[in-house]
Formats: C-alpha cells, sequence, structure tokens
C-alpha cells in the first residue's frame, strides 16, 4: 500500500492504576514527514510513543505501519517492523566506543567472529549519508550531548529503522546543537524516512516540522496541523486549553526589610581563579530578585555560595532569621534551611530528586529535620506521607499515587513536587535557579503564579533563569552578572530582551 500512512493510530487508549493516559487517540503520520507530536508535561505523548514502540500495550486501539496492522509484544517487534527510538535520556555505554555502541546487540559476523571491518564500514557510510559526522573509534565518555545524540540516532539507523521517533530530542542541546539536530532530521527526511518528534519547544516544532499533532491532559485535540498557519501562541493555547498566561507582577509588594544580604561576596577555585568576584545584593521581603547572565559567569556558584554548599573566600552574607540580621557566611547548609532559606535547584534529577525513591520520601528532602516529617529523633512517615498528598492537592502534581517514583513523573510534575516541598517549610527566603527549565507552558504559568502568591505573602525570592521574558516579567529589581561580577542594574518595567542580552554578553548596555 504505497499511499498509505507510515504510521496510524486509531483511538488508543491506555491505563495505568489511577490514571488515564491515552484516551482515544488518533495520529496519522505520512511516510517521509517529520511530525511533531506537542502537548504539556504528562499529556500522554511519552507514553503513545512507547506504545507505537512495543514498550507498553494499549488497552484498546489499533497500530498500522505502512497500512497493515500489527501488534507489537516489546520493542524488538517495532525495530523488526522498522521502527526505532532515540530515548531523552540516552541509553549509550561510557566505556564503549562509539562503534561497539552502535553495534551492541546487533554484530556482524563472519565465521564466528564480529566483522569489525564491516560494521566500519556501515557505519561510515551511514555518518556521510545522513550528516551525522561520528568518529567510530571516539569513546563515549569523551563525547558531548550533541554527538551522543547522533551516535544514538546513527545506533536505531544501523538496526534499519525507517521510522525514528525522538524524545524530547532538544531537552538537554545548546542552540548550535539544536540547529545541528534539525539539520539531520531534514537529511533524513531528504532519504525517505520518517521522523516523530515529541516536543514542548513550540519554536523548535515550527521551525522543523511537516505537520503537528497536539495532546492535552491524554486525548487528541488537534490532528496534522500545518505549521505555516499556526502560531506558537496559538500552539501552546491548545496544549494548555486556554489563553496563555505571561510572565508578569501586578502590584509591588516589596517592603523596606532586607531578608539577604549578600556585601563584596568573592568564591574562589581550587586553583584560585575568582568565580564570583566581589558580589554585593539584597533582597527585601515580598521582592523578586532576577539575575540574568549567561551561563557559567558565576550564577551557580553565588547560589551555591548563599546555600553553604560551597565555601565564600571573603565576603559576608547577612540574613534575617529573627529581628535582625545575622551573619551566615559560615552557617553549615543544614542551619542555613532550617533558618527558613528554600531551594529549587537547577538540575532537579542531580540535585533535587531521589528519582528511584517514592514522592513522599522525596518530600523530606532538605527538610528532614522538621515537621511534618519529623517527630522528635524519629521520621514521622504517616506525617510525611500525608504532606505529600496536600503538595500534589494543592500544586497539581498528576500522578497515581505518593508511592509512585519519583522518575515516573513527567519533568513538570517533577518541577511541581520541588516547589510544593520548598514553599511547604514556609521559607522566608527561595532561591529559585532556572524553575521553569524544561517543563511545558502550564507547569510554567502554574510556577509563576506560586511565585507571586508566595511574594504577595512576603517571600524574598533570588530568581534566576535563563529565559530572559520570565526574568524581566517576574522580577522587580533585575540585575546581570558576567565573569562573577555584577555589571549592571536594569529596570524590569523598560528593558527589553535585546538590551538585557546584549548586556548580558558585555556589549553596549541598556
Amino acid at each position: 500500500m504505497p499511499d498509505a500512512p507510515a504510521v496510524r493510530l486509531t483511538a488508543i487508549t491506555k491505563r495505568f492504576p489511577g490514571v488515564v493516559a491515552n484516551r482515544d487517540i488518533n495520529l496519522s503520520v505520512d511516510q517521509g514527514e517529520v511530525h511533531a507530536l506537542c502537548g504539556e508535561n504528562g499529556a500522554g505523548k511519552s507514553t503513545l510513543m512507547k506504545i507505537l514502540y512495543g514498550m507498553q500495550r494499549p488497552d484498546e486501539g489499533t497500530i498500522e505501519i505502512n497500512g497493515e496492522p500489527v501488534h507489537f509484544k516489546s520493542p524488538a517487534d517495532a525495530i523488526a517492523r522498522g521502527i526505532g527510538m532515540v530515548h531523552q535520556h540516552f541509553k549509550l555505554a561510557d566505556n564503549l566506543t562509539v562503534l561497539e555502541n552502535v553495534i551492541l546487540g546487533a554484530e556482524p559476523r563472519r565465521r564466528w567472529r564480529i566483522d569489525f571491518a564491516a560494521a566500519r564500514a556501515r557505519i561510515e557510510e551511514m555518518s556521510r549519508r545522513y550528516g551525522l559526522r561520528v568518529e567510530p573509534d571516539a569513546l563515549v565518555e569523551t563525547l558531548g550531548v550533541g554527538d551522543r545524540q547522533r551516535v544514538e540516532i546513527l545506533k536505531v539507523l544501523y538496526r534499519g529503522a525507517r521510522i525514528l521517533i525522538l524524545d524530547e530530542p532538544t531537552a538537554v542541546l545548546v542552540p548550535q546543537e539544536v540547529e545541528e539536530l534539525f539539520d539531520n532530521l531534514r537529511e533524513l527526511r531528504s532519504e525517505g524516512l520518517t521522523v516523530m518528534f515529541i516536543s514542548h519547544k513550540l519554536d523548535e516544532v515550527l521551525q522543523v516540522a511537516d505537520a503537528i499533532t497536539v495532546i492535552r491532559r491524554g486525548s487528541t485535540v488537534a490532528k496534522c496541523l500545518d505549521p505555516a498557519e499556526v502560531t506558537a501562541r496559538q500552539l501552546a493555547e491548545l496544549m494548555v486549553g486556554s489563553e496563555l498566561p505571561t510572565p508578569e507582577l501586578r502590584e509591588s509588594t516589596v517592603t523596606e526589610d532586607v531578608q539577604l544580604e549578600v556585601d563584596d561576596l568573592t568564591v574562589r577555585t581550587a586553583e584560585g581563579r575568582a568565580v564570583v568576584d566581589g558580589v554585593s545584593l539584597r533582597i527585601r521581603r515580598g521582592e523578586i530578585v532576577g539575575l540574568a547572565g549567561v551561563e557559567g559567569n558565576g550564577q551557580g556558584e553565588l547560589i551555591e555560595a548563599i546555600m553553604g554548599i560551597r565555601h565564600a573566600g571573603t565576603g559576608r552574607i547577612r540574613y534575617r532569621s529573627g529581628d535582625d540580621l545575622s551573619d551566615i557566611t559560615g552557617w553549615p547548609t543544614r542551619r542555613r534551611r532550617e533558618a527558613g532559606i528554600g531551594y529549587i535547584p537547577e538540575d532537579r534529577h542531580r540535585h533535587g530528586l531521589v528519582l528511584e525513591g517514592p514522592l513522599w520520601e522525596n518530600r523530606m528532602l532538605g527538610h528532614q529535620t522538621e515537621r511534618p516529617n519529623v517527630r522528635g529523633p524519629w521520621i514521622d512517615r504517616r506525617g510525611a506521607r500525608r504532606d505529600t498528598a496536600r503538595i500534589v492537592d494543592e500544586y497539581d502534581v498528576r500522578t497515581p499515587g505518593i508511592d509512585v517514583p519519583a522518575a515516573a513523573l513527567s519533568g513538570g510534575n517533577q518541577q511541581k513536587l520541588i516547589v510544593g516541598r520548598e514553599m511547604s517549610g514556609e521559607p522566608r527566603l527561595l532561591i529559585a535557579a532556572h524553575p521553569t527549565r524544561g517543563i511545558d507552558v502550564g507547569a510554567q504559568a502554574a510556577i509563576w503564579d506560586y511565585l507571586r502568591q508566595a511574594r504577595a505573602a512576603g517571600l524574598a525570592v533570588l530568581l534566576i533563569s535563563a529565559d530572559l521574558e520570565e526574568l524581566i516579567g517576574m522580577s522587580d529589581t533585575l540585575h546581570v552578572i558576567l565573569r562573577g561580577r555584577l555589571v549592571a542594574e536594569v529596570d524590569p518595567g523598560t528593558v527589553t530582551p535585546e538590551e538585557l542580552g546584549s548586556a548580558m554578553t558585555g556589549a553596549e548596555g541598556p
């Protein structure tokens, strides 16, 4: 059936205990097409693609590949029908070479031995043909994220895939690597391959997709949209089911009470280089202070010094834990946390969650000495579980229950759990590092609301973000950091993203 779609999913429904992940979903993807699947975190996109790849079985519905009905019991069945999947978190062996990773499990044989010469020739030919530029003998542990992703793509192509599924392929890439990936996808399309990719980065979707399907809360709400006839804002409103919110602060809630004062703070590396160089700033109750800077200019080290994770070389940090400002420069992290400093870390997987642990255990992280997580010297499981259920309800964490591991949640729901945990300690100061990074517009809007409400109640916030519109819209005061120094203070009410970007790179400031 030459005119049949490469993929047709009809009335797909998938249920898990306590939740319907997919409900009567329909999806049609033409051959030789780049097709984007958009939706909020937790909308059911990844579950649907896992069904197509044989990792899950649908409870209802049918799957057709090139016009033929199929029933996949495992990924091996999907691979045999020419389907390959590149997961968001790569599945490569760091201690093996590119060649060894690509052929692992599909090794060509010659007289009972692996035919490395044949494998190398095929990998080099495919690399040239699809513009993937990989070095077969390079150890994977030496490769950057973009190179690793190309190895993953080559790995599925090596197994004969003609339909590729990419799960959030740009989530961990820098802009230059995103452009290289899109060039690769166009090359694959020109060779007649079909590409399906999951994303909530709408500008990127419009840049590379031939067609778009939008899923909301497990159901199809828009099918095969033409990217030339839809805007990113319209897509976002389809995803969330309402008008798209914007980051903005309304009336001022800033008080005269200084909550945190950093004075001439310097942080040095082990080699003696100053990564934070003479920084002074203050944050008042009811104020959000934004910090804008290209990543790697000292904002991470500044946060760690304020949290007590990193030693401050010189300078002083003062914090209002009672009626007066106290010098906390030498305080350990635990004491700072118990004094009311909340922390949303930049990397939720590495520093914010124990992914294998259930939600109620993750609720205790950083607060394991405080009620309701303890009673006297003992962990209070009942109290922790009860409060986790409250957070799930109040912060709209979409989960079947509090006993599921944190890894089972979508990125946006993981982030809402962290925000709920940090807000539940009734903090006086919140350090929010990239609080909306890697999450969809719905979760992003919810977190903006939480910050606005807490600010109105007197919370002091230090906001670090790579999203310039978020920084401008959500800051009462906005500083620019460059090479470890605060180089400008700009007015969030008048500065443009272009002017702010210029100040961040050291060009002519606003």
